[in-house]
């Protein structure tokens, strides 16, 4: 499995329904595990971003559908990030020499 970090940013429809937000995550969880992915945590956050999502999935093309998926909902805007664990960061460096 491959881990994407995801900072979202709630828009003004998203923060008009802030109540909803729990719910909205939780059917994200739900989209992410029908798709072969995993919602290893969420958090609302205070600063720079409203929120971070960090999923887990079998390549790239189900991470961007899904993230695609709930952007276009409205309710936020996304930035992603391809995370590498140290085993992974391990090859990374072994191709740089």
């Amino acid at each position: 499995m491959v881990t994407y970090v995801t900072l979202f940013n709630w828009t003004e429809q998203g923060i008009s329904k802030i109540g909803d937000t729990i719910k909205r995550a939780e059917d994200f969880s739900a989209a992410a595990e029908k798709a072969g992915a995993r919602v290893k945590a969420q958090y609302w956050t205070v600063g720079a971003y409203d929120g971070i999502v960090i999923l887990e999935a079998p390549d790239d093309a189900t991470a961007v559908g899904l993230i695609a998926k709930v952007a276009k909902l409205g309710n936020i805007q996304t930035e992603t990030l391809r995370a590498f664990d140290s085993a992974e960061m391990r090859g990374v460096l072994g191709k740089a020499k």
